[in-house]
């Protein structure tokens, strides 16, 4: 889907408390998170002028620049403030919001202890992640050769720039195949999640997925599960064998990106977009848009 880049629109960046036109928003070229991916971030989308689960999304930003050994110089409330102004700012009621915080280019080298922490929120329109077609249909999964790394050799848990390096990776590999995107084992051969996006499975009325041990426990993931149990939809959280895709029936992602999409094939193995899967959609489509 083409779009004007990203570095040339109209509008209104949040960027170290500050309102900045958009195209005055930019960072040195030795910036210390460009050359070693210490860049944490959130996405979050807005609904009928709301950011769903704003507070979670801001709380585990934090909570990932923790990780990563640094304090963002802000509070909790004023990203959130910032996040719900700009889109007024920039007249958006359904967009994508992205708050980002880095270290900056006092320092150029593995050690960054001087550095200042910059961070910056911006507000765009964006539609569905995948077509309202492919939704439907079903994505087509390939299967990565990346693996996502061990708890003990990376922060795992903070959502940081530096772990996407091998989902771009893996969704460039998965396109020139002509596929949507592509599922990740983790370091022990075990079923992840997809470079994105966390995966459900579904067999005789049960829903399965993967145990987040080594990839982030997604807000999305977490929704989810909630709108099931309250629809008496058994869930279960263990560890998942690459043999098994074969005897699920049904397969979706979740992310705030994502949404709930259904797929219909990963690498050889088939899926049909069921009911429960269906019924989960159209839950999470209410929720997140106040209808429920």
């Amino acid at each position: 889907m083409a779009s004007a880049p990203y570095d040339d629109r109209d509008g209104w960046i949040w960027m170290d408390g500050e309102y900045r036109p958009w195209r005055d928003c930019n960072a040195h070229v030795l910036t210390h998170a460009l050359h070693y991916g210490g860049a944490v971030f959130e996405g979050q989308r807005a609904y009928n002028g709301k950011i769903f689960k704003l507070k979670e999304h801001t709380e585990r930003l934090f909570k990932s620049a923790e990780l990563l050994g640094y304090e963002i110089p802000y509070t909790q409330d004023q990203i959130n403030d910032a996040c719900m102004e700009l889109l007024e700012k920039n007249k958006l009621v359904d967009a994508y919001c992205r708050p980002i915080v880095w270290r900056g280019s006092e320092m150029m080298g593995v050690s960054a202890q001087n550095n200042t922490i910059h961070a910056a929120i911006a507000v765009w329109e964006w539609p569905s992640y995948f077509s309202p077609e492919a939704r439907m249909k079903g994505l087509r999964l390939d299967i990565s050769k990346w693996r996502r790394p061990a708890a003990d050799t990376a922060p795992v848990h903070a959502k940081a720039s530096g772990l996407y390096m091998i989902c771009t990776m893996s969704k460039h590999a998965a396109e020139a195949k002509g596929y949507d995107d592509a599922l990740m084992y983790d370091y022990r051969g075990q079923v992840a999640e997809a470079t994105g996006a966390n995966i459900f499975f579904v067999k005789d009325g049960d829903l399965h997925t993967p145990t987040p041990d080594c990839f982030l426990n997604g807000i999305t993931r977490q929704t989810v599960i909630e709108l099931a149990k309250k629809r008496q939809i058994k869930v279960i959280e263990r560890a998942i064998m690459p043999e098994e895709l074969e005897g699920f029936e049904q397969a979706f992602l979740t992310g705030s990106a994502a949404e709930v999409t259904p797929l219909s094939e990963i690498g050889p193995y088939r899926f049909e977009v069921g009911e429960i899967t269906k019924t989960l959609m159209l839950d999470y489509d209410a929720l997140v848009k106040g209808e429920a």
